[in-house]
């Protein structure tokens, strides 16, 4: 299979990394115009607040959903109708005073989303040489890592600048934008040669589902603390409240750099950095717990969070789609919802903690998580993908890429 020249590689990576980047500040628009969203619809808070989970229940049950119903179809269509779909979700944001409507079309948006990053992924990968996996991976998920990092300043300021609608609208401009692009720019890269069943039988085998468990305790421990920092910050660090967005943008800063740095550690090996990634992540939550009076190992131990927690995301990745082997492309949208799992997960134990205990608890039960993520990374770092033995191509042609476009 003919590889394409490396500048065009470059530029279909850069389509992708801006695709998930624009549907990353699409989710994390909320939060920061939740109040004018509730005001709006005539809900409260807490109504408003379900345009979140739905976004995250979108992504995490619609995505492989909507991957196994679309595992025929070209990925440039895939991505091009994911984006078509998210154009007019968000048009629905836009235009509606529904509540039940607007709920509904923000579940409709994660589900196609993560449909979209899963089918970027295969993409992604299918254009640089094999040794180049990893850092393709990584690109594409730090448009989404990037994006965490902006997402929320830019959807506080654009709701005060444009309004809760203006911002959508603002985002069915993007999306368009990026649709032309992937219709210009992305090579048509056909679908499996598998049936959905058979690439069920590899996605969901146990050595696959070992490494999706290290990403749920990945996330759990992150979400564990990042949803109650703010309250840390200011109660146990004594972070005035006006400077706790520059600790948040220390940390999202790092979150970029270790979604990148993530995925040439995961090319030079993957189990390897599976393990030091889970272990940096404990060590971070324990510093936070044991020294959270100490604004700077405060920092320190926020910018370790952020490279070693989002650095994991592209290990994960390419883990799960190796050892996936025939089942890699239904495979690709498993560890987005394995994360958003996690999410759900940590932000509820973060929850009790802090009732039950104080906001400082929050870091040992992210902690937890963390080292029951070392102990399952370790035992995974001896798990292969299958061989051709046991794969056998089922009398189909393997799949090429059409490099033409």
């Amino acid at each position: 299979m003919t590889a394409p020249s490396a500048n065009r590689a470059k530029l279909v990576l850069a389509v992708l990394f801006l695709s998930t980047f624009v549907m990353g500040v699409t989710e994390l628009l909320v939060p920061g115009v939740l109040n004018l969203i509730a005001a709006d619809l005539g809900v409260s808070i807490q109504a408003a607040g379900m345009l979140v989970t739905a976004q995250a229940l979108g992504v995490a049950l619609g995505g492989p959903l909507l991957t196994a119903l679309t595992v025929r179809l070209t990925r440039r269509v895939v991505l091009a109708g994911t984006i078509a779909v998210f154009i007019v979700a968000n048009l629905v944001l836009v235009l509606s005073s529904d509540y039940g409507l607007v709920v509904a079309a923000r579940a409709l948006g994660g589900a196609v989303g993560g449909l979209f990053i899963a089918a970027a992924f295969q993409v992604g990968t299918s254009i640089v040489p094999a040794e180049r996996m990893g850092r393709a991976i990584s690109v594409v998920l730090s448009g989404t890592t990037v994006s965490a990092a902006l997402g929320v300043p830019l959807g506080t300021w654009a709701g005060q600048a444009l309004g809760w609608r203006g911002s959508f609208l603002a985002i069915v401009v993007l999306s368009a934008l990026v649709l032309v692009a992937v219709l210009a720019l992305v090579p048509r890269v056909p679908a499996g040669g598998r049936s959905i069943g058979d690439q069920a039988r590899y996605a969901f085998a146990p050595r696959v589902l070992a490494v999706l468990v290290v990403i749920v305790l990945v996330f759990a421990a992150l979400f564990a603390a990042l949803t109650y920092i703010a309250p840390f910050l200011e109660r146990v660090t004594g972070v005035p409240g006006t400077l706790i967005s520059l600790f948040l943008l220390a940390y999202g800063v790092a979150t970029a750099v270790g979604s990148f740095g993530g995925g040439r550690f995961a090319d030079a090996n993957a189990p390897r950095a599976l393990i030091l990634g889970t272990g940096g992540l404990a060590v971070a939550l324990l510093v936070l717990y044991l020294a959270g009076t100490v604004a700077a190992l405060v920092v320190l131990a926020l910018l370790a969070l952020g490279v070693f927690g989002m650095g994991t995301a592209p290990v994960v990745q390419y883990r799960v789609v190796g050892l996936a082997g025939p089942g890699a492309q239904l495979a690709q949208s498993l560890p987005a919802s394995s994360a958003n799992l996690g999410v759900a997960l940590g932000a509820a134990v973060g929850g009790v903690a802090v009732g039950r205990f104080s906001v400082i608890a929050t870091m040992l039960s992210g902690c937890a998580f963390a080292c029951a993520a070392v102990v399952i990374a370790w035992g995974t770092r001896l798990l292969t993908p299958p061989t051709t033995r046991d794969c056998p191509l089922d009398g189909r042609e393997p799949v090429q890429v059409d490099r033409s476009r």
